[in-house]
């Protein structure tokens, strides 16, 4: 078996207002010719497939439209799981005609089995079997979407933050055992029936233990209060692949090659400029970690930070034009008191440079203060902008733990709420 992973598309997503389509359909172009080369037999989407839960009218059309590309490519199965971007019921909506494609969705988490109405949707819907052509069954996969904090706890009046991060955690790791047993439970059946022995993968949109960032690239925190991070051990021993989605850098989990986050395909901001992106290539056997290739995903626009003095930004400006360079730019002078804008945008005009933003230090202890103070709001984080009122307020220290906590659970509110009454999308701006 040879499975593709990718994540965190985030298709919709721009940068400083510039709209990032052309870019996103580059990736999607480039991934249906992987399709092609490699012949995957299926390809494994951990979640983030969009960037908000109301995806504009382009965007939908790049998903679907490679979605019928990959159909009709070597690559008999797709199996998408929602991540905390995504609106569960827009990804789940289509889901039977989906399904006429060998394309798989599971945009809801689902609740444990009924005794008393078997028939209903349930976490055996999280667990499906891939076959071939001929109906032989190929691989197993667990594919537990994003689970919110709904989806992993009931609240209590008067709990905690401690207890209600405990609950989390453990919410979390119940769903996936309780999933991992249904797996074990449906890969017996098929030994039994079949003679032969399958391998299980594991896909997930979470934060592992030992999970890394950078400054910059949008990853959101996923529970208030903590990011009820989800240690490798808590992964079958079993699973050949763990397939993972939400961190935006490629990397491995607790020093396993075969626990992986295939990171996001196209840098989301210029924390992540230097990174190699990539999709992940995984050979299964059915008892036996899989071993991976990541294949390098093309560069569709270079992002650079150019940061120090004045005088070394203008050289690496001036080689940039010299050697005819197309980027995109952001500059981070040293000096609180740089006057770079004028001559920066003197030098770039006509060329293939774009200057996205410039983001001029202050000095410590300044208020927020607009262009004048070289600060813009929307760079800020709510956190920083919360703390800074409590700040001009005067609130007493011993009520700002209350404060905080309140703030949030208000801005978790508003960065995770699933509608369920989606208005229709618009287009979006070219």
């Amino acid at each position: 078996m040879l499975i593709l992973h990718s994540s965190d598309w985030h298709l919709g997503r721009s940068l400083f207002g510039r709209s990032r389509h052309d870019e996103f359909a580059g990736f999607l172009n480039w991934l249906t010719q992987v399709l092609h080369e490699h012949r995957p037999d299926a390809l494994l989407l951990s979640g983030d497939i969009f960037d908000n839960g109301t995806p504009g009218v382009r965007s939908q059309e790049l998903y679907y439209n490679f979605l019928r590309r990959a159909a009709d490519s070597p690559c008999r199965h797709v199996v998408i799981t929602a991540g905390n971007h995504d609106s569960p019921s827009f990804l789940d909506a289509p889901r039977a005609l989906l399904g006429a494609l060998r394309v798989h969705v599971v945009g809801a988490a689902l609740p444990p089995p009924r005794a008393e109405n078997p028939d209903l949707p349930s976490l055996r819907d999280e667990v499906l079997t891939l076959r071939d052509e001929k109906g032989k069954a190929q691989m197993i996969v667990c594919a537990v979407p994003f689970l919110r904090d709904a989806d992993l706890r009931t609240s209590s009046s008067g709990e905690s933050l401690s207890e209600r991060e405990a609950r989390l955690r453990e919410g979390l790791q119940t769903h996936y055992a309780a999933v991992t047993e249904e797996a074990r439970t449906r890969r017996n059946e098929i030994e039994l029936q079949e003679g032969a022995r399958v391998p299980m993968v594991v896909m997930g949109h979470l934060f592992a233990v030992g999970g890394k960032t950078v400054e910059g690239d949008g990853v959101r925190d996923l529970y208030v209060g903590s990011l009820a991070a989800m240690p490798a051990s808590a992964f079958p021993p079993e699973a050949a692949y763990v397939a993972l989605g939400h961190l935006h850098m490629p990397q491995s989990v607790g020093g396993l090659e075969h626990i992986r986050y295939s990171g996001s395909p196209l840098p989301m901001g210029f924390g992540e400029a230097s990174q190699r992106k990539g999709v992940c290539l995984a050979r299964l056997e059915a008892d036996a970690p899989a071993q991976v290739d990541i294949l390098p995903v093309p560069c569709f626009r270079r992002l650079e930070s150019l940061r120090g003095t004045d005088e070394a930004i203008l050289t690496r400006l001036d080689s940039l034009l010299k050697n005819n360079e197309q980027a995109w730019l952001e500059i981070i002078p040293d000096a609180p008191a740089s006057s770079l804008r004028e001559e920066l945008l003197a030098r770039t005009r006509g060329s293939g440079l774009d200057i996205l933003r410039i983001r001029v230090p202050q000095p410590s202890g300044i208020a927020l203060g607009g262009e004048e103070s070289g600060e813009v709001l929307a760079e800020l984080d709510p956190r920083d902008v919360f703390g800074r009122l409590l700040d001009s307020r005067h609130i007493p220290e011993e009520r700002r733990a209350d404060l905080r906590l309140s703030y949030e659970e208000l801005l978790h509110e508003l960065e995770h709420r699933a509608p369920e009454n989606e208005p229709c999308a618009s287009p979006e701006s070219a």
